[in-house]
């Protein structure tokens, strides 16, 4: 029986092709396979970094070679060839250049179909207009506390509220160098136009601009209402400070306009709608700094409460959902209530409800009565449940337990229906409104659904120029006989009054949260805190003129660097590696990557911790971002050696 084994075994070294050609300097991957000395056929291989090859495994099965051609039994650890690993206990045989070769090599170069096709890297990105950078997007970790939320223009100023207060842009500074207050540079801001700050005030929920008085109020999370002055001194290196300011709401301000009567008009939390007069406000702002109490008090003590106005008997004419948005038709002298599922509709001089409608047009003037009907009957329901049970309670204890059983039951039923259809109605909800240049009024939908409405609330037509992949509309910009519209995808599309699509490009990599027209730009504002500008006359032919010119001088604005990436995957769960057999695997090759990717997969409780503590000490990095996604670690380091 040995004798045969022999005999095989000299016919399959007899066999062996010649050695294979002698590795590169540089590797980019390296794999090693422990061989077993029977002949196997395509069976299942385990692959783990501590079993490290042992030199006396010098066969390897011949039906293999078709896909490990240079399969090698040990490997060289380093690139220089004067350095050698040799794992304890095992000897090395360094006359054999076999036990030295890895396997193939896969250098991506990109391509040119598919997935694998190579991203565009112009000057201007030919898919959409040129547009100016008023502050690139910064990093997330760089902005706890800092995140914008809304945007709004004024004659000069492109103003923006953040979770912290406000800040503002001159458009004279927009192509200027220069960062934060007093042009000092702060993390996250490094490449963006000069701008002010505010001191730090609760979250800004809703920006509104008040030209008459050379304002800008804002709604914030605590429910105050603040007014801010657009001439702040430029030259100031100290956060600006608050004017007028007092206690609006018991929740957050969701949205503040002004009517064609002077009066502000504020909403909340709760379908809370408060109007504030304009004879109030005026006499408070003539206050002195130092009766700043007095005038926030007269100012909320003039408040009027729509919504108690239009109770009866607890029942409301209005739905208690939030207020998304108010709209002023000046025109018209009315104002729009928006809120998820209902729109009602206001006389803004007598302040009376006119109507109440949904989102298909359909009328509801007592949105809150049915809800208040059910109750009272479920009410009603109870008593007599407890009044039958006080005369029934000769009826024994199990017929009282059916009796509770079913009127559990149908109550259930009940809440499922009612679950149902609002379950349905959930998906359409409007966030967005905007009156047009016509004045005629748009809404957007969650489900990209734009609806035309009348100024008596009829509806006109509804469009739809994402039919095949809907996204939500989240925002609007009128300027002139255009209608901006930002969603959710990071598309903006332009349209004209009759809802015809114009233009269409992807502005940014994140949702548009928020568009203000000014200075001859529409800004744009991402959930990544990037805001861009877009020129009122693109698309047009004055594109093709900044693009040729931007193409022209593109070597002094940009750079191109070669980087070359590592990836590889790493089972933590099949075992514990050891510091040698990582070397084995990425020390010979850390030292030619710009960039290593690692996948950790079946990764448990602390494993991660672990494993990326082990891949920084191999490759000895100076930073390291670790990714978690389900099951899977990246960690994606760039390594700097002297």
């Amino acid at each position: 029986m040995d004798t045969h084994i022999e005999e095989v075994d000299r016919e399959a070294l007899a066999g062996l092709s010649s050695v294979p050609p002698p590795r590169k300097i540089h590797s980019y991957s390296h794999q090693l396979r422990a061989n077993s000395g029977k002949k196997r056929h395509h069976q299942l291989r385990k692959h783990s970094l501590d079993e490290l090859p042992n030199s006396s495994d010098s066969f390897y099965d011949s039906d293999d070679d078709e896909f490990f051609p240079y399969s090698a039994s040990t490997s060289n650890t380093g690139d220089l060839p004067d350095e050698e690993y040799v794992a304890p206990g095992v000897e090395a045989v360094p006359d054999d250049p076999r036990q030295y070769q890895p396997l193939p090599e896969f250098v991506g170069s990109g391509g040119g179909t598919g997935i694998f096709k190579v991203p565009v890297r112009a000057a201007v990105h030919p898919g959409r207009p040129p547009c100016l950078e008023l502050r690139p997007h910064p990093l997330r970790e760089t902005q706890v506390g800092k995140f914008l939320r809304n945007i709004t223009c004024t004659d000069t100023q492109l103003w923006a509220g953040q979770e912290s207060g406000v800040r503002f842009w001159k458009f004279e500074d927009a192509h200027e160098p220069g960062i934060g207050i007093g042009g000092r540079a702060r993390r996250g801001d490094e490449d963006a136009a000069p701008f002010h700050e505010s001191a730090n005030t609760s979250p800004t929920i809703c920006l509104m601009v008040d030209n008459g008085n050379k304002l800008v109020w804002s709604g914030h999370k605590d429910g105050k209402i603040r007014s801010w002055k657009m001439d702040q001194p430029a030259d100031d290196a100290t956060p600006f400070k608050e004017g007028l300011s007092w206690q609006a709401h018991r929740g957050s301000v969701t949205s503040i306009i002004m009517s064609s009567y002077g009066d502000m008009w504020s909403g909340s939390e709760g379908g809370v709608i408060k109007i504030w007069p304009w004879e109030s406000i005026e006499k408070s702002l003539s206050f002195k700094p130092a009766e700043r109490h007095m005038a926030a008090l007269l100012v909320e003590r003039s408040a009027f409460d729509l919504r108690s106005q239009v109770t009866v008997n607890g029942t409301c004419s209005i739905s208690s959902a939030e207020i998304k948005s108010l709209l002023a038709d000046n025109v018209r002298a009315k104002v729009w209530a928006v809120q998820p599922q209902s729109f009602s509709l206001w006389d803004a001089r007598t302040k009376e409800l006119l109507k109440v409608f949904n989102i298909d047009g359909q009328i509801e003037n007592r949105a809150d009565s049915s809800s208040a009907q059910d109750q009272s009957a479920e009410d009603e329901v109870k008593v007599k449940f407890v009044s039958t049970s006080k005369k029934d309670k000769s009826q024994g204890f199990l017929q009282r337990s059916r009796n509770a059983i079913m009127g559990a039951a149908d109550a259930v039923r009940r809440v499922a229906t009612r679950g149902t259809g609002a379950f349905v109605e959930e998906t359409k909800r409007t966030e967005a409104i905007v009156l047009a240049g016509d004045g005629m009024i748009w809404s957007g939908c969650t489900n990209g659904l734009l609806v035309q409405w009348d100024g008596n609330g009829n509806r006109m037509q509804d469009v739809n120029h994402h039919p095949s992949h809907p996204s939500a509309v989240l925002c609007f910009c009128p300027f002139g006989a255009q209608i901006y519209v930002g969603y959710m995808s990071g598309v903006i599309q332009v349209l004209d009054l009759e809802g015809n699509l114009i233009a269409e490009w992807v502005s940014h990599s994140s949702p548009v949260i928020k568009l203000a027209a000014g200075g001859g730009y529409v800004f744009s504002l991402a959930t990544h805190g990037g805001i861009r500008a877009w020129n009122v006359g693109s698309p047009g032919p004055i594109d093709n003129v900044i693009r040729s010119e931007m193409a022209r001088v593109e070597s002094t604005y940009s750079r191109r660097d070669n980087v070359r990436i590592l990836i590889g995957t790493w089972n933590v769960g099949q075992g514990r590696a050891t510091h040698e057999a990582l070397m084995s695997w990425l020390g010979s090759a850390a030292s030619d990557a710009g960039i290593i990717v690692v996948g950790l997969q079946e990764v448990e409780m602390g494993a991660g911790f672990l494993a990326m503590s082990a891949a920084r000490e191999t490759v000895r990095s100076s930073r390291i971002i670790a990714i978690q996604s389900f099951f899977i670690f990246l960690l994606d380091f760039t390594l700097n050696y002297s």
